[in-house]
């Protein structure tokens, strides 16, 4: 007997309610960007894997334990994208997108990461993503924040929280990572496996334990407000400033120092106490020496990824219902009304093109049509047999209101429809 074939573990399929979730939240993103005049970027799946080496650091879980990596025909090292950012700074210097220019994108699709499938975190998972190049100010930082703060409002979700922190500049970095080395080499005792890994190469991700036996330890060390240098204490002051004017509320959280190694300046990242340990669900921040550190020229960057599929789970929960697969439906009762039926379809999607209208196709009972008319979430049901078409006439009903059903004429059909669509 053969193995009955599966999707792989992490990997999940989307159909029905969850597809049209799905596809609701890219659609509504896609609204939200275009209100701030962003325009769309369609990126590989694959990469060479050098390029997620260089851009988030060899020294991080995603690159050292994470990344579907295999060699293809050529002997080249090749790997599945973990993210969006790297691949993202790659195109806009290959495509020359960068001198002398700003540019203000997004993307969104599969991304790919091998760990432990939990709720809202799988192997194969949807990231959808907004990246700006070419502006340095505050205000810009300012702009994404308020851009995923519209969007929770637009999705109705209330409860999310911002957390804000700056890594100041490269300079400002390295010594700050100086001094929270001699730190924690005070305390290797307290320690474990993956913060000694992490002491000499990058201790800054020590603060991002989730480790709660060295809370207190991560707690008491030195601070990086503490060392900011004045430009990008300035700058974190003027977002500040900035998300006070919009009305935004942030809480500063001095131990956010995101997973990857290209960010300065600006981080954040917006939570939930909903989804247990993973509560982020969009994060970001300003990264203006990837674009150097991959090969092109510096330029001042500052972007954000969310994670769709813990978004789609916050909906679900919610209570969200996605919307109905049509808007009329065509109840074709005899054999001989189906050109006739198609022909009527075709001349409300002429007229209507923002309507979704189906024909009934497989024959069945009046009663059997119905039953499907109904459970597509049809508005409007029209009505079409053999009295019908001698007569050049049809039946509407509606579905969702409490009102007589009418008998129209062919030609009046748009007409009134017209009056009824709304």
């Amino acid at each position: 007997m053969a193995t009955k074939l599966t999707a792989v573990r992490g990997m999940n399929d989307y159909v029905q309610d969850n597809a049209a979730i799905l596809q609701f939240l890219i659609q509504t993103a896609e609204r939200t960007l275009s209100q701030y005049g962003y325009q769309p970027i369609y990126l590989p799946v694959v990469e060479k894997t050098a390029l997620f080496s260089r851009a988030i650091g060899e020294v991080t879980d995603i690159v050292e334990k994470e990344m579907y990596t295999f060699d293809d025909r050529n002997g080249d090292s090749l790997s599945l994208r973990p993210e969006g950012t790297a691949g993202c700074v790659r195109a806009m210097i290959e495509n020359g997108l960068l001198y002398n220019q700003t540019q203000k994108i997004y993307y969104y699709g599969p991304m790919f990461r091998h760990e432990r499938p939990q709720k809202g975190r799988y192997r194969q998972f949807h990231q959808f993503g907004v990246e700006v190049f070419g502006f340095s100010a505050a205000e810009v930082d300012a702009e994404l924040i308020a851009i995923t703060a519209r969007l929770w409002e637009a999705l109705g979700f209330d409860d999310f929280e911002l957390q804000l922190n700056s890594l100041g500049s490269a300079q400002a970095r390295a010594e700050y990572k100086t001094i929270l080395t001699d730190y924690f080499k005070q305390h290797l005792d307290q320690l474990d496996e993956d913060s000694l890994r992490r002491l000499d190469r990058n201790p800054l991700r020590i603060l991002d334990s989730k480790n709660p036996a060295m809370a207190e330890l991560i707690q008491q060390a030195p601070k990086l407000a503490d060392h900011l240098d004045a430009e990008s204490r300035d700058h974190f002051n003027q977002l500040c400033a900035l998300l006070d004017g919009l009305g935004i509320d942030y809480t500063l959280n001095s131990n956010l120092v995101r997973g990857l190694d290209y960010y300065n300046q600006t981080v954040f990242e917006w939570t939930t106490s909903k989804l247990g340990a993973q509560a982020t669900v969009c994060a970001g921040g300003r990264y203006d020496g990837l674009v150097s550190q991959i090969g092109g020229q510096a330029t001042p960057a500052v972007g954000f990824a969310m994670g769709l599929e813990r978004l789609m789970v916050l909906l679900a929960e919610s209570g969200f219902k996605p919307k109905a697969t049509a808007d009329i439906y065509m109840i074709v009762a005899h054999d001989a009304a189906i050109p006739a039926a198609s022909l009527l379809c075709e001349s409300i999607r002429d007229h209507f093109p923002e309507l979704r209208v189906v024909l009934h196709s497989g024959g069945g009972s009046i009663k059997s049509q119905f039953k499907k008319a109904d459970k597509s979430g049809a508005r409007f049901a029209l009505v079409l047999g053999e009295d019908e078409l001698a007569t050049q006439s049809l039946q509407l009903k509606a579905l969702r209101e409490d009102v007589a059903q009418e008998t129209l004429s062919w030609d009046q059909l748009i007409t009134h429809l017209s009056t009824r669509i709304k």
